[in-house]
């Protein structure tokens, strides 16, 4: 299991990067897509709404299963991955790089609460 140094972490496998300009870019995990499997369909939150934290935003199918997928901070949404939506695949192949949103935080400091990739890594073992 990949777990970037550089990351936050969610307990429900999403991961948060700090982008240009003070937004983040959102993703799930790679622990995340080993046990969804081969992902089939991505639902992505609609640019401009906002989300509390931990609401969820998008939707996540794989052969196996649905899951949401929640807001790691609040905030709004100022773009969607839609390249991604079309091929919800490349989440497979590298969940990192298959950001899906990015958002405004309403205040970034409470990223300071996610986990860092070592406290993400012993969650995700349990």
């Amino acid at each position: 299991m990949k777990t970037p140094e550089n990351l936050k972490y969610t307990e429900t496998h999403e991961w948060l990067r700090s982008e240009a300009g003070g937004t983040f870019a959102v993703g799930i995990t790679d622990h995340a897509q080993e046990v969804l499997g081969d992902i089939v369909f991505l639902e992505l939150p609609p640019v401009g709404k906002r989300y509390a934290r931990g609401e969820a935003c998008a939707v996540i199918e794989s052969v196996k299963a649905a899951s949401d997928i929640n807001m790691p901070v609040a905030g709004v949404v100022v773009a969607a991955n839609e390249d991604l939506a079309k091929s919800p695949e490349q989440v497979n192949a590298d969940a990192y790089a298959a950001w899906m949103f990015r958002i405004q935080p309403d205040n970034a400091q409470d990223t300071a609460g996610l986990m860092d990739a070592s406290a993400y890594a012993g969650h995700a073992a349990k």
